[in-house]
């Protein structure tokens, strides 16, 4: 049974619609803070069909596109919620975005080591040449999204939580 266009949706319903797992959904709602689904009891979701189509557009942004979180962020903070969303439903495109704002390219003067603790810096890299600036941005997404998995991680095991080898 289809659900009207205007109802709200689970996140199960939310993450099998946009083909991602459930949790990332949630860790989108802590780098995105316009992304604020209804919470019951319990804290289960309901997001809004405003609320499916900035995802729809982040998703798309992000792994259509090639952006960065830091990279949608800017595209957020300069074109608006408005704006992902119209990318979510295919009524807005890059090639809209505001001429006197160049976000078509908004990690090139981010270097991939941005943002990373002291010693995440001395990760060797392979040379520019060998890969493209689209490339790069790609794995810097990516590495964001690991280490932020990583202290998220770490904040949930408790003292007494040992690994053991059987």
């Amino acid at each position: 049974m289809d659900k009207s266009p205007d109802a709200f949706r689970t996140i199960s319903e939310v993450a099998d619609d946009l083909d991602v797992p459930q949790h990332v959904l949630r860790f989108w709602e802590t780098r995105f803070n316009h992304i604020k689904p209804l919470k019951r009891g319990g804290g289960r979701r309901y997001y809004r069909p405003d609320d499916v189509d900035l995802l729809k557009g982040i998703r798309h942004l992000l792994y259509g596109e090639g952006y960065t979180i830091k990279g949608v962020q800017r595209i957020l903070k300069a074109e608006g919620v408005r704006f992902v969303q119209g990318v979510g439903r295919g009524e807005q495109t890059l090639a809209e975005l505001s001429p006197e704002r160049d976000v078509t390219h908004p990690d090139e003067d981010v270097p991939v080591s941005e943002g990373l603790a002291p010693e995440e810096n001395d990760i060797p890299l392979a040379p520019h040449g060998e890969l493209s600036r689209e490339a790069l941005r790609g794995l810097q997404g990516v590495l964001e999204e690991l280490y932020e998995c990583d202290r998220v991680l770490t904040s949930l095991k408790s003292p007494g939580d040992a690994v053991t080898a059987e």
